[in-house]
This record gives C-alpha cells, structure tokens and sequence, in this order.
C-alpha cells in the first residue's frame, strides 16, 4: 500500500469521532451484557462445582409424581432442603401442605418467591437463602431431600437428633445408605424412597414398592 492510501485510511480511523464514540459506546453495552450474563448465571450453576453444596437439577413431573405418592395421606409442615427452583415446595402448597424451601443459592430463593407468588400460593410457600446445616428441623412432619451420596450419612445424623419420631423423610436419587426404607417407588434417577423415622432408624421396617391410599 503506498503512503498516500496509508495516510487516507489512518485520517478516516482518527478523524470520526461520532464513529469512535459508537464504537466505545456499543463495546461497553457488550460488556456490560456478558458481565450481567455471568452474574446470573454463575449462581445456578456454581454449586454444581462444589462438594459441600447441592447442585440445582430441576425435579422432573415423574419425581413429583413420585414423591407425592409416598406423602399421600400426609399433613402438617413440610421442608424441601435444596429447594432450587421452587417447584417441590409450590407444589406441596398446592397439595395442601406449609411448605418451606431452604435454598443456598439467592437467586433461586428470589426466583422461587417469584413463582410461588405468581401462582397464588404464596401464603403457604415460604423460602429462606439459608446452609441446611444451620437448619434445625424439628418442626417439621414431613422432609423432603433431592441429596447426593456424599452427604446422605452426615445429613442423616444430623435429622435423628432433630426430627420427630413420626416425621417422614422422603430422599430423591440417592437413599440413606444408614436407614431402612418404609416405601419406595420410580427407578433409577426418578426413584424416591420415604422413611418413618422411627421405623428407619431401628431398621425394623420393610421396603414396599408402591404406598397404598392409607
């Protein structure tokens, strides 16, 4: 390229200044995006990388099925530990149960809020952004778990020194290698399994596969 045709190109990219200005302009909107993108998302998806949290999976319609069939014929106060998105909790208020959700993740906890307000249910649908471990869950009949294998013992302990003899415990995916399971239903990772506590503590109960209506 000759000095001239350099000189020409070079006076176009310094002489607009409109055009730089937009150019400045339309990179800090991009970069402002992909921040605000990664804000958001980094907090659903960051507890899946740590050991000591419980990833986000949405519970399918078949898990929800499932485990309100092994809660059929239950009342009283219910908790969903790793509530996610919301949708155990909001659909135990629908089934008639105080439903509560604890959940580490802010976003989810608003997001949930959000969703049990809209479908009406917000009376009987609570959420806290709270560890499950700083949870004490005695005043609950009714518990449900989506856990993973690295927590279930320790979580178990923690539920014999807190809950209720009549408390039913209800554990999706993975089971309580330590109790014995009064019912369970689904296979493979639509499987749940529910526990009486007393019954599953002195291992004396034995496995069902499907509740009856009693």
């Amino acid at each position: 390229m000759c000095d001239d045709a350099i000189g020409r190109v070079a006076g176009a990219e310094l002489g607009n200044p409109r055009q730089r200005r937009w150019g400045l302009v339309l990179a800090g909107v991009a970069g402002g995006a992909v921040f605000a993108l990664y804000a958001v998302a980094v907090p659903f998806v960051l507890p899946a990388f740590r050991a000591a949290c419980l990833p986000f999976v949405p519970a399918t319609e078949k898990q929800l099925a499932n485990v309100f069939s092994l809660l059929r014929g239950r009342r009283g106060r219910l908790a969903d530990i790793g509530s996610g998105d919301g949708r155990i909790v909001i659909a135990a208020a629908k089934h008639g149960f105080h439903a509560t959700g604890f959940e580490l993740n802010p976003w989810l906890v608003w997001y949930s809020r959000f969703r049990a307000y809209h479908q009406g249910v917000q009376s009987c649908a609570r959420f806290h952004k709270v560890d499950l471990w700083k949870v004490n869950f005695a005043e609950y009949d009714n518990i449900i778990i989506f856990g993973v294998p690295q927590m279930m013992k320790d979580l178990a302990r923690k539920l014999e020194g807190e809950l209720k003899s009549d408390t039913r415990v209800v554990a999706c995916r993975f089971p309580f290698p330590t109790w014995t399971a009064k019912w369970t239903v689904g296979e493979s990772g639509d499987a749940a399994w529910a526990y009486d506590l007393a019954d599953a503590c002195s291992g004396s109960s034995k496995i069902h596969q499907q509740p009856s209506d009693s």
